[in-house]
């Protein structure tokens, strides 16, 4: 098991994984391909195995009031038959490791329970726009006193869920 940036030639195979493992949603394919054709400025890194991607994770910037507070883990991904094998677990690790991440505060939207496995804890603030609550939203190395609705890249198509919410 390798763990590369993506390339020009990864890319590809990283839709095809994103398709694979988000079967009932197409966001977090159209999701990555909006943000490299807009070219958004990405920490983004495949799993390798037998020169087959079988695991991905993306960090985009995270904002407040239009100034980078941090940066979004999103999304992870693992090949179905690869997922509960600990590949998912590495790609954190292992970006939580790399030079941009380590010193980040980082947000992400998930299941705390395996979140806080890598020291996320839960947000009182910032708030999280996806979620209701800050139910699922957690952070690392997040010293967000004030009160404030955390920003996305406009690719997170946040637009578009507020008026599907309404």
């Amino acid at each position: 098991m390798k763990i590369r940036r993506v390339s020009t030639e990864t890319y590809p195979k990283v839709l095809g994984l994103l398709k694979q493992s988000f079967v009932r949603s197409n966001y977090e394919v159209n999701l990555v391909e909006k943000l490299h054709k807009n070219q958004c400025e990405m920490e983004e890194w495949v799993c390798l195995h037998i020169n087959k991607v079988i695991g991905y994770i993306a960090f985009t910037k995270a904002y407040k009031n239009g100034e980078v507070c941090g940066l979004h883990m999103a999304p992870v991904a693992v090949k179905p038959e690869y997922q509960n094998q600990g590949i998912g677990a590495e790609l954190i690790r292992f970006a939580l490791r790399q030079e941009k991440i380590k010193n980040s505060t980082l947000f992400v939207l998930g299941n705390p329970e395996f979140y806080m496995k890598f020291g996320f804890t839960p947000c009182q603030n910032p708030v999280c726009p996806f979620t209701k609550n800050n139910k699922h939203f957690l952070g690392l190395r997040n010293s967000a006193s004030e009160h404030f609705t955390v920003g996305y890249e406009k690719e997170f198509g946040l637009q578009e869920f507020d008026k599907k919410r309404k």
